[in-house]
């Protein structure tokens, strides 16, 4: 999200939104590298971003994904979903003639990224070189994951540290809901969000880029720098001679903060069937933070004191079992105001309440029925499964993700029995 305008945005008064899809063959759903040809096809150049007014595309460390994202911040989420189908429309349109379309999810299902694997050559490709050079990018935690990225902007060191606080956590939970990629190498992984499995030990060469996923538990500007970036920097820097990767993108925490355009970039989230699911999720994540932000059911502080390490073990078991997962931390759960009358309860139950308690969408019914097919249907994970099965074969595998870039083109909500 770049800050356009020149007045300071506070909490809520901006969102800036990022969808990243890949392009796939049509008849084989093979991973196109053809990002470039569709810039070029548009632009008459191989740039990095195209901006059309309200949507901009740009390229990722890849050839086969293409990212789009809201052009600056937007005042609301209502009615993006619409303003993203008419890109992906657009995008899906140019790609015809190379029998191609985009294909949605957090991860390829078939997709080889030791052969596959084409770095984006052109403009602004240091950094890509970097990191190929350091941690190389053929695998599926660099070449074979698509996210949604949702920035929010703090007007100053207060609000930060309460978005912070709100945000870690928010975190650990979110892929109850998010996860959208079960099945990687033609196979069922086990876990329903395979990509941010893979993404949390891509860069284990350096264990201070990631962390624990879950950002440290610091709620001013001074002491992010000093107790996550400073040391960040430090750590590559005996890698990165040339000082190409000390910039705050280098951070690979679930949520990042970008002081340079003071906002918090939460990316822990898969990347859904369609714009109008994706926005279904972003808006139950907004409904949640203004909640916990409002200290609806505890202060700020005692959000505040929750270590990354304890978070992370909640996140562990959510990637694993999704809205399934059973969260033991009582004290975590009480945060939320649910009370499980003195009984672990799962993250789905979790979310049931917290949209109930939280979420307001009567005047969205598109997004209210996605979100309504989320929490009783399962995430994309377990509904990939429900129509694959749990020990799918290649051809019933590319037979559900094919029915999933149906679903993205026509902006539906994918179920099984009705897939769009």
């Amino acid at each position: 999200m770049r800050n356009t305008e020149k007045r300071t945005l506070h909490l809520f008064e901006g969102f800036g939104v990022e969808l990243e899809y890949m392009i796939v063959s049509k008849s084989s759903l093979r991973v196109q590298p053809i990002t470039d040809k569709l810039i070029f096809d548009e632009v008459g150049a191989y740039l990095s971003d195209v901006e059309f007014g309200d949507i901009a595309w740009s390229n990722e460390l890849v050839l086969h994904v293409v990212e789009l994202k809201t052009e600056g911040p937007v005042k609301t989420l209502q009615g993006l979903h619409l303003q993203f189908q008419k890109h992906i429309r657009k995008i899906n349109q140019m790609l015809e003639k190379y029998d191609a379309m985009l294909l949605p999810t957090g991860a390829h299902p078939t997709m080889n990224p030791d052969t596959e694997t084409q770095l984006w050559p052109h403009e602004h490709n240091a950094v890509y070189e970097a990191y190929n050079r350091i941690f190389d990018c053929k695998g599926h935690g660099w070449a074979n994951l698509q996210s949604t990225h949702l920035n929010l902007p703090f007007g100053n060191d207060e609000e930060f540290g309460r978005l912070h606080a709100a945000i870690r956590m928010l975190l650990p939970i979110l892929p109850a809901i998010s996860a959208s990629s079960p099945i990687l190498d033609g196979k069922v992984t086990g876990f329903c969000d395979s990509r941010v499995e893979v993404y949390r030990h891509n860069q284990s060469k350096i264990p201070s880029i990631a962390g624990h996923v879950i950002p440290e538990a610091v709620f001013t500007k001074k002491d992010y720098e000093e107790q996550i970036l400073h040391k960040m920097y430090a750590d590559v820097a005996p890698h990165d001679p040339e000082g190409t990767l000390q910039e705050e993108f280098l951070n690979s925490r679930g949520a990042i903060a970008r002081f340079e355009r003071n906002a918090i970039e939460i990316r822990l989230l898969d990347i859904q069937e369609s714009p109008v699911a994706d926005m279904a999720v972003l808006h139950a994540a907004v409904s949640v933070l203004l909640a916990l932000m409002a200290n609806r059911w505890v202060s700020i502080e005692k959000l505040q004191s929750f270590d990354e390490k304890r978070l992370a073990e909640i996140l562990s078991d959510v990637i694993l079992k999704g809205q399934e997962a059973v969260i033991k931390d009582m004290e975590f759960v009480a945060c939320f105001g649910f009370d499980c009358g003195g009984i672990n309860c799962t993250a789905g139950e979790l979310w049931k309440y917290l949209a109930t308690e939280c979420v307001q969408l009567e005047e969205q019914p598109e997004v209210q029925h996605a979100l309504n097919v989320i929490l009783s249907r399962g995430n994309l994970a377990k509904r990939i499964l429900e129509a694959a099965g749990q020990n799918p074969d290649i051809k019933s595998i590319e037979k559900v993700y094919t029915q999933l870039a149906t679903c993205l083109q026509k902006g539906g909500v994918y179920l099984p029995e009705k897939p769009c």
